[in-house]
């Protein structure tokens, strides 16, 4: 008591409760208006982003959005690659879909019939040719084969139906296909492909453990506890929802109801609105108030500059948890390719570059390691010679597995930084474009194409494409969510929305916790006497 009578020059307990009583309703009020119509959006993008397959279908036109959401020169990862069939016939891929031209990348077909509705169902990070002329695709929800019949994408039946394909290979009559988790293999026999999944085998030092940075995500969207616990997320997003609403109504109605009141108008239903508004507040924060903190604050951590603290730590599992798997890769694949000179497989995890033989399924990391952003590789392709070109977020470099030394491929010069990889490099490669001339472009997600080692630009998108390219509900709530959306008003310092929210909001709801416990408490103790 003394010491807080000296610190705050209070003369007694009484007061000092009532001076904590109005800073606990500072702390509630004023930032808890302002916050709650951030954690309007905040909830309902959060909801669509815990569902991606569920509004797959559903797309927002482009044109709707700031400028820097627009296609421009092919950028926004329109493009990842290219699979070139013949000199007139030139697949390219990407977040468009599939598209067909021929060497002069002027002319273009839609080459999307067969997959279902919704650009994010056209999210392709690979295609294949194989050698009995068969066509695969690899995308975000799953397999599909080309059935020449119908001239249509055909979903080949796996045991991971839904799941996130990210490239496909074959040796000879072999088709090999790999998720973020598994590897499938199967006869190649195009619609009436059969395949069966494969685990890869654990590292000889293999430690069970999983990055601090996923825990926190899949703690923040309730991954961790499965299906369920996205659900209970949503429901929390939900309940902040309508403690954004009812904590507005509690704000704006009582000086609504002074006014009318002086003016002699009716008054009852504005009461029993507040009055609901306040009870449901009340009730609803008192018991969530210790998830909604968990909510807020591992959300903080999920983007720049408290991720930073968090991106290269690693954590044991949360036991019985979603992240407690028997598969040692599980969520660890990003892309391979098969080298036909060696034998072997290259794969990358976001564990680093591995190789394996063919039935052996045991990676094994190579000494020398290319630089990959923490962000994952986008790019993996044979470039000759044993060498090849690997792009990222950190840039695009030249890699040959038994050299000691790796070439930056846009500077024309010895790379000399550590084998991990900034997360953002000079440029932020999503791919690389190879024309039957052997000409290349290498794909910026801000620029778009830039040609490589010549100055042939590349043609600009057809008005064709880009009225079939919107941007996905889970890609613009996602946009929203992290507050990339106000990047073109606040430039970098949009990277502070999600922190700063964050913080208030933990303080919103823990101040609102203890004006209602002080409140209640002295309910009880009146009642009592």
């Amino acid at each position: 008591m003394y010491f807080w009578a000296y610190i705050f020059r209070i003369s007694s307990m009484k007061e000092f409760n009532k001076r904590f009583t109005k800073f606990y309703k500072k702390c509630h009020k004023w930032p808890g208006l302002i916050i709650s119509f951030l954690l309007l959006y905040y909830s309902i993008t959060g909801i669509f982003m815990n569902h991606r397959d569920v509004f797959s279908s559903i797309d927002v036109n482009r044109n709707l959005l700031p400028k820097s959401f627009n296609y421009t020169n092919w950028n926004n990862a329109a493009l990842k690659g290219n699979l070139i069939i013949n000199a007139d016939s030139i697949l390219v891929y990407g977040n468009i879909g599939v598209w067909l031209t021929d060497s002069t990348l002027i002319n273009y077909r839609n080459f999307n019939s067969g997959f279902p509705k919704g650009i994010d169902n056209k999210k392709i990070f690979d295609i294949h040719y194989t050698s009995t002329n068969q066509l695969y695709a690899a995308t975000l929800f799953g397999l599909y084969t080309y059935n020449k019949q119908k001239q249509a994408w055909h979903k080949l039946n796996t045991e991971d139906r839904n799941a996130r394909f990210v490239a496909i290979e074959s040796i000879g009559d072999t088709i090999f296909a790999l998720t973020r988790s598994h590897l499938y293999k199967g006869a190649d026999k195009g619609i009436y492909t059969e395949l069966n999944k494969q685990q890869l085998h654990e590292l000889p030092n293999y430690k069970n453990e999983v990055s601090l940075f996923k825990t926190t995500w899949q703690i923040h969207s309730g991954e961790i506890l499965g299906l369920p616990g996205k659900l209970f997320v949503d429901l929390l997003g939900l309940i902040t929802l309508v403690l954004s609403l009812t904590g507005i109504v509690y704000f704006l109605f009582p000086n609504w109801i002074k006014k009318r009141k002086r003016n002699k108008k009716s008054v009852t239903t504005l009461v029993k609105t507040n009055r609901w508004s306040l009870k449901w507040h009340n009730y609803l924060g008192r018991w969530t108030y210790i998830a909604l903190l968990i909510l807020f604050i591992t959300g903080m951590f999920l983007r720049p500059p408290l991720l930073i603290s968090i991106v290269s730590s690693k954590t044991k599992p949360i036991r019985y948890s979603h992240l407690d798997q028997p598969n040692p890769w599980h969520d660890k694949l990003r892309d391979f390719c098969y080298d036909t000179q060696e034998g072997i497989f290259i794969l990358s995890t976001s564990e680093g570059t591995h190789y394996m033989f063919a039935n052996e399924w045991l990676p094994r990391p190579f000494e020398v390691q290319p630089p990959v952003s923490v962000m994952g590789i986008n790019t993996l392709e044979p470039f000759g010679n044993g060498a090849y070109l690997i792009a990222s977020f950190s840039g695009l470099y030249l890699w040959h597995p038994s050299h000691p030394d790796i070439y930056n491929y846009t500077k024309s010069e010895l790379y000399k930084g550590k084998s991990s990889g900034r997360p953002v490099g000079d440029h932020k490669i999503t791919g690389v474009i190879t024309n039957t001339d052997g000409s290349q472009y290498m794909i910026d997600y801000d620029k778009g194409a830039l040609p490589l080692h010549h100055n042939k630009a590349f043609p600009p998108m057809p008005d064709k494409i880009l009225k079939a390219s919107p941007i996905s509900l889970w890609n613009l709530s996602l946009e929203i969510h992290t507050g990339r959306i106000f990047q073109d008003v606040l430039g970098m310092f949009y990277i502070l929305i999600v922190p700063l929210s964050g913080l208030i909001s933990a303080l919103v709801v823990l101040s609102g916790y203890l004006l209602w416990r002080k409140r209640f408490r002295k309910k009880n103790n009146n009642t009592r006497k």
